[in-house]
């Protein structure tokens, strides 16, 4: 069985999640150099355990590119390199590090674990994966 990949790419780090082998549910795997996590889904995707990648493309609030637009499309490059024939979609990721916060907020972390930029990054990808699951 195979999983669907979120990844989530920022401006340092790239949080990825995972679904269950279902594709139900959507969860943290964590943060990672952007050289770490294409070879670590290079790996996944060489085993068999991926069926699809969830890329969050980065939307204004009007829905227009925004200015990490660039910055993702460079990542996606280097991805596609390294999947072979796993498909790679993207999706809206707006508003999916503020909900991340917010959940990391109501789940009752301290302050100081709250304000750990790879917790959201990678929560972040959680929950745009998510949003795709619950989609489908």
């Amino acid at each position: 069985m195979q999983r669907i990949l979120g990844v989530d790419v920022g401006l340092k780090r790239v949080g990825i999640a995972q679904s269950d082998l279902t594709g139900i549910l959507a969860s943290p795997l964590g943060t990672f150099s952007y050289d770490d996590v294409i070879v670590r889904i290079a790996r996944m995707c060489d085993a068999g355990e991926v069926q699809l990648i969830v890329v969050g493309w980065p939307l204004t609030l009007r829905g227009e590119e925004g200015d990490s637009v660039d910055m993702v499309r460079k990542f996606l490059v280097r991805l596609e390199k390294v999947t072979g024939s796993v498909p790679i979609r993207t999706l809206d990721e707006r508003f999916t590090s503020t909900i991340a916060r917010q959940s990391i907020r109501d789940s009752g972390a301290r302050q100081k674990k709250r304000r750990k930029k790879e917790l959201i990054d990678s929560t972040a990808a959680a929950i745009l994966l998510q949003n795709y699951l619950d989609s489908k």
